[in-house]
């Protein structure tokens, strides 16, 4: 599972799997071991904006200083998200 960056944002790895490319742009939170189990997950707007879908474990602090990251940062995760989908946001 790729990782936007190698680093954790407020105690969370972003990432997203690379099955996911076929939907839009997201960001997946969760600790070390990588699992969708109990991660949050955001979609992301094309002005950096993000959508909480899921909450998972997180508290309201963590989700704010991650979604304040995304919005800093999200044209960079883009790029790497693409390097994963040759049609951008989808796979089809």
């Amino acid at each position: 599972m790729p990782k936007y960056y190698p680093f954790k944002v407020a105690g969370y790895y972003l990432y997203f799997t690379s099955k996911c490319i076929v939907e839009a742009m997201h960001v997946h939170a969760s600790d070390s071991k990588l699992t969708e189990e109990g991660s949050a997950k955001f979609f992301v707007k094309g002005n950096g904006d993000s959508i909480l879908q899921s909450k998972g474990i997180l508290n309201d602090r963590e989700i704010s200083k991650i979604q304040a990251f995304i919005k800093i940062n999200y044209q960079d995760m883009y790029n790497k998200w693409a390097e994963y989908s040759k049609q951008g946001f989808y796979n089809k």
